[in-house]
């Protein structure tokens, strides 16, 4: 047996799992509101505590 066990991690990535209607909202909001300038535009008025 000269296979390669698969780890916890690499079991994961290979199997396909659906996606939840979480998943897609978080990913759909990624895609439609722009982080950065959003963040930009809050940090003087709620500066983050590092």
């Amino acid at each position: 047996m000269g296979g390669k066990q698969l780890g916890f991690g690499d079991y994961e990535q290979t199997t396909t799992k659906k996606r939840t209607r979480r998943e897609k909202f978080l990913n759909g909001m990624d895609q439609v509101v722009p982080w950065q300038a959003l963040m930009e535009l809050i940090e003087p008025r709620y500066p983050r505590n590092s």
